[in-house]
Formats: structure tokens, sequence, C-alpha cells
């Protein structure tokens, strides 16, 4: 006779699993792996041959001019090349943005999307790791971008014959730009990626803001007087638009520019302060924001 508890009672089968032996390599392997998979993400790695085609045509838009300008110096016998190395990160800004608005909602709305961030969260790697990968994986892809027009610069000024020091010191100066650039628009470009899983509105958020951020910035500027060399406080304006401020606070720190009247610069050593501290505090404040974004993910 069947008891009532042998009826509903359970029986374990031994059907061959066997639990994970091998090593735990952690939340730093983790974190790593993320930071990884994002830069490779951003150019397009691992992925269809569509995805390469946009990230490698803005790489190579950006080092294009650099070897017409290693062109133009050689066969001219400049002696010294047309545009400073901060300078040429200015005058093709717009190429560097186009990349953060394209790859940013890459390395974050498509996790959204397709709803596997908790996936992330249930292995060792926390909330604050995937944001941190994510962060210098999106910094780094810029920095790439950035800088390889300026080391081919200086390739071009040593294979010209230019001044080592001089050019140097420059080349350094423009990898400080490249670097603000890159730390303030990751901060900047994966805030608004990740408040929206589509990436068709992530693209068009982030460039929309970039380039009415400019546009406002420059008619301030020119409401105010700006080219009216007595009246130098109208440059406050670029406080308004993330690459303004980057531009005019490398060219006060590091005195470029000096003779071009076009050139943007912060009000003064007053200016290059507070220049600064805005910075500073839109780059931590789009970090904190994200990292503040994944905590109800």
């Amino acid at each position: 006779m069947t008891t009532r508890s042998d009826a509903h009672g359970g029986v374990i089968h031994d059907i061959g699993y066997r639990p994970y032996t091998g090593p735990r390599l952690g939340r730093r392997y983790a974190t790593r792996s993320l930071y990884v998979q994002g830069l490779r993400a951003a150019f397009g790695l691992g992925r269809s041959g569509k995805s390469k085609v946009l990230p490698f045509l803005l790489l190579g838009g950006m080092a294009a001019p650099s070897l017409a300008m290693l062109a133009i110096a050689l066969f001219t016998q400049q002696s010294k090349m047309p545009l400073d190395y901060a300078d040429y990160l200015a005058t093709f800004s717009v190429l560097p943005q186009i990349f953060l608005a394209a790859q940013a909602p890459v390395l974050m709305s498509r996790d959204l999307r397709h709803h596997v961030v908790p996936l992330y969260f249930s292995r060792p790697a926390t909330r604050g790791d995937y944001v941190a990968a994510k962060f210098a994986a999106m910094a780094s892809a810029l920095m790439i971008v950035l800088s390889l027009p300026l080391l081919l610069l200086f390739t071009g000024a040593m294979l010209a014959k230019f001044p080592v020091g001089d050019n140097l010191v420059h080349l350094l100066y423009g990898l400080v730009a490249a670097l603000l650039y890159a730390l303030l628009y990751s901060a900047l470009g994966l805030l608004i990626a990740a408040l929206t899983p589509r990436r068709g509105f992530g693209v068009a958020a982030i460039m929309g803001t970039l380039m009415i951020s400019l546009a406002l910035a420059n008619i301030t500027y020119a409401l105010s007087g700006g080219f009216d060399p007595s009246r130098p406080s109208a440059s406050w304006a670029f406080l308004i638009s993330p690459a303004a401020l980057v531009e005019a606070l490398v060219n006060q720190l590091f005195g470029l520019s000096t003779d071009s009247p076009s050139a943007l610069h912060a009000p003064g050593g007053v200016g290059a302060v507070v220049f600064t501290a805005v910075l500073l505090a839109l780059t931590a404040g789009g970090y904190a924001l994200t990292l503040r974004r994944y905590r109800n993910v």
C-alpha cells in the first residue's frame, strides 16, 4: 500500500551532470573582459563587416588630413606643419563627435534592448565594474581616434626634420587635449546612450546635444561682443559647449593660437580655473549619473 507521502515524494536521478570544478577567475577578470569586449565593439570587431565600416571610415577620416599635411610639408619644404596638434583636433572635431554618437549606443543601448544587463550582474562584476569598463572602453576608443593623427603629424615632422623638442612638447599638448576630449565625451555620450534602449534615439540625442550646445555657445559669444578684442569676457560663452570648453581651456593653459583672432581661449587665469572645474564636474557628474542609472536596472 502506497502512503500519501510516498505518492508525492521526489526521486533524485543521476543523469551525469557535474558541477564546474575549473578555476574561477573572479571580478577583475570579468571587468577586464567587459572592457575588451566594449573596445572591440566600438570598432565593430567581432561583428559583421557592415558594423566595421563607419568606425574605420571615421578613423581614416581623422588620419587622412594629417597625411595630406605631411605631404604638403615635405614637398613645399615648410618649416612647420600647417596646423598645430591641438588645433588639428579642434578643426576636425566633428569626426570624433560622430564616432561617439554612433558607437556609444553600441556599448550601452544594445545590452538594455536585449535585457542582458541583469545577466552581467549575476556574475562577480558589479554595476560599478560594468560602468567603469564601458567608460574605459569608450574613452580608449576615442583616444585611438584622436591620437592617431597626432602621431602621424609628429612622424611627418620628424621626417621633415622639424625641431624635435618643439614638436614633442606640442605633441604632448595635443595628447592632453585628446585625453580631455575623450573623458568628457565618454562621460556625456554614455550617459545619454544609457537612457534609451533604442540606438537611433541615442545617436540623435548625443549628436544633437553636441551640435546644439556648440551653436548656442557661438551665438552667445557673438551676441556678447566676442569679436571685439576689448571684450574678453564673452569667452565665458564657451562653457555652454563641451567641444568649445576643451578647446578654449587647452589653448589658454598652454598658450596656443595666441596670434589667431578666431581661436578660442578661456578668459584669463580665473577663466582657466573655472573651465577646468566645469570640465571635471561634467565628466564626474556624467559618470555618476550613468552609475546611478544602472542601480535601477
